[in-house]
């Protein structure tokens, strides 16, 4: 059964303080365990109702599973509802994408779900690393994991000093503005950075001068502006109907 140290741990866990001291993180949810048991993340501990385990124990002999009654981990957990399982996750090692292929990077993406959404995004156009500001959301949020459906997996993300790590690269940065080309006019090489800003500030200053490339999507109705998610997408499928 969970102790209480573990339940503890489990609470540290959902702040980012205490997933930087012990080099931790949490995936909660049905859906999102398993796809860690499938991938090759290190599960430390998977805290799960009798029903998870029975189920799958067999199949994921590999894992270490303590069994946890549903209210306990509905009360452990960051969501709001969690009957299933929880796991601590030891951090992975990502090295900095190289200079080829299409390089995702988001400068001051705050929001957790936005965050958790673009992974999820990039995971289905085949991009396997994002590269964020320092300031931007944690890719180990409860809530960016939750929002990432399990695309944690398969899309690791680095935060760094974005400035640097863009001149350091010299490719092509094309760079998401309200005044830019028509990503439908755009024509993409076969290696670059899509640059993409937060909602409410848009690209700053240090980066939007490395842009090489402005971009936009065209509107053509009356809204305002897109979420960042939908807009990666957009812009992302384009590139893709390129390469």
């Amino acid at each position: 059964m969970i102790s209480k140290n573990q339940l503890k741990l489990i609470r540290q866990l959902g702040q980012k303080k205490y997933r930087k001291q012990y080099n931790q993180y949490l995936v909660q949810g049905e859906k999102n365990v398993l796809e860690l048991l499938n991938s090759p993340l290190n599960a430390v501990n998977i805290f799960a109702t009798n029903e998870f385990i029975n189920a799958y124990q067999g199949e994921y002999q590999h894992a270490n599973f303590i069994e946890a009654d549903e209210e306990v981990l509905t009360k452990a957990s960051t969501l709001v509802s969690n009957n299933a399982a929880i796991a601590i996750v030891d951090m992975p090692n990502a090295e900095l994408p190289k200079a080829s292929g299409l390089i995702l990077a988001l400068d001051g993406v705050s929001d957790p779900g936005n965050l958790g959404t673009i992974i999820r995004v990039a995971d289905w156009y085949g991009i396997k690393h994002i590269v964020t500001s320092t300031d931007s959301a944690d890719a180990y949020n409860p809530k960016t994991i939750s929002a990432t459906m399990g695309s944690f997996v398969r899309v690791s993300v680095s935060q760094v000093d974005l400035p640097d790590y863009l001149r350091s690269l010299k490719l092509p940065v094309y760079g998401a503005f309200l005044d830019g080309k028509s990503v439908h006019k755009t024509q993409f090489t076969g290696s670059g950075v899509l640059l993409m800003g937060s909602e409410s500030h848009g690209i700053r200053e240090q980066c939007a001068k490395l842009v090489s490339d402005k971009i936009t999507i065209p509107a053509f109705g009356g809204a305002e502006s897109l979420n960042v998610a939908m807009a990666t997408g957009i812009i992302l499928d384009n590139f893709k109907r390129q390469a």
